[in-house]
């Protein structure tokens, strides 16, 4: 049925790369999720009035808080696809994350609200009318929560979104609480335990741990988290399969939202290559992680002297040495200066954030010094964003 619609709505619905419609994605979703929560809201309400369950009507309010979630969404998604401009020169994608923000701030004071109300019940318990109405139309809504729940899920991972993913997640975690509120019910029913308060106060509580985490995944962004290592390990291995490219390091990624990703990066070549073709190779890189990855790379080359058997033998060598110190750590941009009485080698190492960097020049000194004594290491620590090894 996903599909379907997604064909039905969604013009060009294959070629997600395209910022339009990607757009058209999201705000497509958004309006299934409107519709859908005010249709279970509206529901739930009836019930919860008819019986006078707290549970029942704090499950209503927070597909109310969901239909309110899809509304930011939706105005997040159409102020995102807005083009560039002076003011903005890398677009304007990171208002999906600051709707994201606003939605996970309304999703927190709802569920304080709800918890208050639950609270109180607990303190001053008042009998439930059960409703074989509210638990058809709570059953039904679970449905629709779990269809709801993987079309969210299918969108989020074709357009990359974390929005329409965190979306997903709280769908799942409706229909958890839910069931939650339905089995309540019926254990109230047929046993006369007062469970409504109870079962709303863990509802809240959830609402309040859901709300707690979607507020932390759209800030990540927003303060610049590190990428992600699959993605760093995948743009490594599809850098080192061009020919020429002997090493890679100092990769930098920005996101200016979904969709919106520039970065910057070092390759290692040979120094006694042509330079024309070199750079032929750097521009093909470039054009590559742009058409295939929507990302607008920056790749600097770094000469390597491959003809010098000595300085090319001892980068290989200090490469696997520095590992023994720590197999994270990595070398690049070594070059040799011969003196009358001292060699110096100059290099930059890449040190983990965890790791005392004065203790690392210590340990390499000691290394190479201990194999030529006459070698001197200049060393400039780098602390990458996300380094990538050779």
């Amino acid at each position: 049925m996903t599909n379907f619609l997604i064909r039905k709505f969604v013009k060009n619905s294959g070629d997600v790369q395209n910022p339009a419609v990607r757009s058209a994605y999201g705000k497509f979703s958004s309006i299934v999720g409107i519709f859908c929560n005010v249709l279970l809201f509206t529901g739930k309400l009836i019930g919860g009035l008819i019986s006078g369950s707290v549970s029942i009507t704090a499950d209503a309010v927070n597909n109310l808080s969901d239909a309110s979630s899809s509304i930011i969404s939706l105005l997040g998604f159409k102020l995102a696809s807005r083009p560039a401009d002076e003011e903005h020169p890398y677009g304007h994608g990171r208002y999906e994350y600051l709707s994201g923000l606003m939605v996970a701030l309304l999703i927190m004071v709802i569920g304080v609200e709800l918890l208050k109300s639950s609270i109180g019940k607990i303190i001053e318990p008042t009998a439930v009318e059960f409703s074989w109405f509210s638990i058809t139309f709570l059953v039904l809504s679970v449905g629709i929560k779990l269809w709801m729940m993987l079309f969210n899920l299918s969108v989020g991972k074709k357009i990359n979104s974390k929005t329409l993913i965190a979306t997903a997640a709280d769908s799942r975690n409706d229909v958890i609480s839910t069931t939650a509120v339905i089995i309540a019910a019926l254990i109230s029913h047929f046993t006369n335990l007062e469970l409504d308060g109870w079962i709303g106060t863990a509802v809240a509580v959830f609402i309040l741990y859901s709300g707690f985490e979607l507020i932390k995944d759209t800030l990540d962004p927003l303060l610049g988290k590190a990428p992600d290592e699959k993605q760093v390990e995948e743009m490594k291995q599809k850098i080192l399969s061009y020919p020429g490219i002997l090493g890679t390091h100092d990769l930098m990624i920005h996101d200016y939202g979904p969709g919106r990703q520039f970065a910057s990066v070092h390759v290692e070549m040979a120094a006694e290559k042509d330079v024309t073709e070199s750079h032929d190779v750097i521009d093909e890189i470039e054009r590559d992680f742009k058409k295939n990855d929507g990302i607008h790379m920056l790749v600097h080359l770094d000469p390597i002297n491959t003809e010098t058997d000595e300085s090319n033998d001892f980068r290989i060598w200090l490469s696997e040495k520095v590992k023994e110190i720590n197999k994270c750590i990595t070398i690049h941009d070594l070059r040799m200066i011969h003196g009358k009485l001292k060699t110096k080698v100059l290099f930059d190492c890449v040190v983990p954030k965890d790791i005392n960097e004065e203790d690392v020049i210590k340990r390499i000194n000691e290394i190479v010094t201990a194999k030529h004594p006459d070698y001197y290491c200049g060393i400039t620590v780098d602390r990458g964003y996300a380094a990538m090894p050779h």
